[in-house]
């Protein structure tokens, strides 16, 4: 009998593509795919460390696109930026179940593995959507667009497109507080970066120390034009927090 293994990976989509090509190369029946930095040592079973092998990792996903449709394969990227425990064990079944059978399956809802990935793909589509929503831009003193966020899920490559067609003309950054990484976009291309944020520094706050006094003047004007708009006797708290989360507040200009 075989003992149990555990296939750990750098956390990336191409680093996990990787793992399910070595489930097949290696035949691994007992098998379960972890994250290195999420992983536990095993009193059973073993940990294999797999480096990212982009080869390997295409051919997986061309042998996808082969398989499924494109809403099925972005219902799975969805779910993989989910970063839920145990969603990659959930999409290794997903996938050898595309594998095994001749005819599309990705839409097939009596599976469970395939009614999971769909759900938690419509999650993450909707914190997409509030993100691209709700982000705040604010001029900094060197004339950068910051904006920080704290979404459930990793939604920063899924955001990417959106700001970049939108605010084409103008350098800015959107920082995730809770990955400590950040989407960059210098007038031409959009790169990933890794960031210390200066000490003292609060997010939820627009200060003279980091943002520009005209930054200060309009974020003045708009919690102004916000409060003189807002009809007290129409207000419906329960609808408003419905469409705006009390969770996105700290980091919208209007409720501060």
């Amino acid at each position: 009998m075989k003992e149990s293994v555990t296939l750990l990976y750098d956390g990336t989509l191409e680093g996990f593509l990787t793992c399910v090509f070595q489930v097949y190369e290696q035949k691994l029946i007992d098998v379960s795919i972890k994250e290195t930095s999420k992983a536990h040592a095993q009193f059973f079973g073993t940990n294999e460390t797999i480096v990212t092998d982009f080869k390997q990792s295409k051919r997986v996903w061309n042998g996808l696109k082969s398989k499924t449709s494109s809403t099925g394969r972005i219902r799975m990227l969805y779910a993989f930026l989910s970063e839920m425990d145990g969603m990659e064990d959930v999409l290794l079944r997903y996938i050898q179940y595309v594998f095994k059978n001749p005819e599309p399956v990705d839409s097939d809802f009596s599976h469970l593995d395939v009614l999971k990935v769909s759900q938690i793909a419509k999650s993450v589509g909707r914190e997409k959507h509030r993100m691209e929503a709700f982000v705040r831009f604010r001029l900094t003193k060197d004339g950068l667009y910051f904006a920080s966020i704290e979404p459930d899920f990793n939604v920063l490559p899924l955001i990417q497109k959106h700001f970049k067609n939108r605010y084409a003309d103008q350098k800015w950054l959107i920082y995730d507080l809770k990955r400590s990484y950040g989407i960059y976009y210098d007038l031409e291309t959009v790169e990933v970066i890794q960031m210390e944020l200066p000490k003292g520094f609060d997010p939820t706050k627009t200060c003279e120390d980091f943002f520009s006094e005209e930054e200060l003047e309009f974020q003045t004007l708009w919690h102004d034009y916000f409060q003189s708009t807002n009809i007290e006797s129409r207000k419906n708290m329960k609808l408003h927090v419905r469409h705006v989360p009390k969770r996105y507040w700290k980091y919208l200009s209007e409720k501060n």
